[in-house]
């Protein structure tokens, strides 16, 4: 159900690649709520993923830029106003990525040139973004812009592995541009800590299905998937949140609050017990 909360916005998604991205479910959300946007993701990324179908779903333009080139960034913004006819009203960052999850590095043994990437590609380029886009005067005054993240930022989850430094950083930029961007534009910058979530760059991580099933188990309201996320992102970017800002706001159905359920308790009792000789 659409209730017109975007009519007449203007935005731009940063990294849907595929059905199962949250960015894609974002992207067709915030149409169906009356925004305009454009789509963008590396000239890699459209290649492999279906990016084209979506921009035709939805009207988009799509613009291949690597997120962390500054020159590439300035080229989304400036055909991102000229295509969408004005200043930009909301940006989502949806990008990450770790050479050390994909090659399998343990924690204890990471690759330090592998490190860079990940936090240049799933954390610095938010900075890149905004640091652009102020430069620009870009983004219209009461702006939102949102990055995705995870608990990780807060706990040690295993398999994470150096995502859980990217999402980290991520929410500390969040918080140290948040406030310049208020200040001087009125913009307001925020996270969401989203629960584990089916996606081409969570299936990476090692044990994914099974904290998909332990977050379910522990969370009251159960996980919230990718298109409950897509919702809460139209109300980030509406006047509805005018005055919310330099947040992680949570939402994972309750897992973030949570020690120990009953339901998950039962559940290690039961394996437990499975397991005694």
């Amino acid at each position: 159900m659409a209730y017109g909360l975007l009519k007449g916005k203007r935005g731009i998604i940063f990294g849907a690649l595929n059905e199962q991205s949250i960015a894609w479910k974002v992207a067709q959300r915030v149409v169906q709520e009356g925004a305009t946007i454009t789509l963008t993701n590396t000239p890699m990324a459209l290649r492999l993923g279906e990016l084209n179908a979506l921009a035709e779903e939805t009207g988009a333009k799509v613009i291949p830029a690597d997120a962390t080139s500054l020159e590439d960034l300035e080229k989304v913004f400036q055909e991102s106003m000229e295509a969408l006819g004005g200043k930009i009203d909301f940006v989502l960052h949806s990008i990450g990525m770790s050479p050390n999850v994909r090659k399998k590095r343990e924690y204890d043994d990471l690759d330090y040139g592998f490190l860079e990437k990940t936090l240049d590609i799933s954390a610095i380029s938010f900075h890149k973004m905004m640091q652009v886009a102020k430069k620009m005067d870009a983004v219209a005054e009461g702006g939102s812009i949102l990055a995705l993240t995870y608990v990780a930022a807060q706990r040690t989850f295993c398999g994470y592995n150096d995502m859980a430094d990217a999402k980290s950083l991520l929410e500390s930029i969040t918080r140290s541009f948040g406030h310049i961007y208020g200040r001087d534009k009125g913009v307001r910058v925020n996270t969401i800590s989203q629960s584990p979530t089916v996606t081409t760059a969570g299936s990476g991580v090692d044990g994914m299905y099974n904290l998909r099933h332990f977050a379910e188990k522990l969370s009251p309201l159960g996980n919230a998937n990718a298109d409950e996320c897509a919702d809460y992102c139209v109300l980030m970017f509406s006047d509805l949140s005018k005055k919310v800002t330099m947040q992680n706001l949570f939402h994972d159905g309750g897992f973030s609050s949570m020690g120990m359920s009953v339901a998950a308790m039962e559940q290690y009792v039961k394996g437990e017990l499975d397991n005694i000789d």
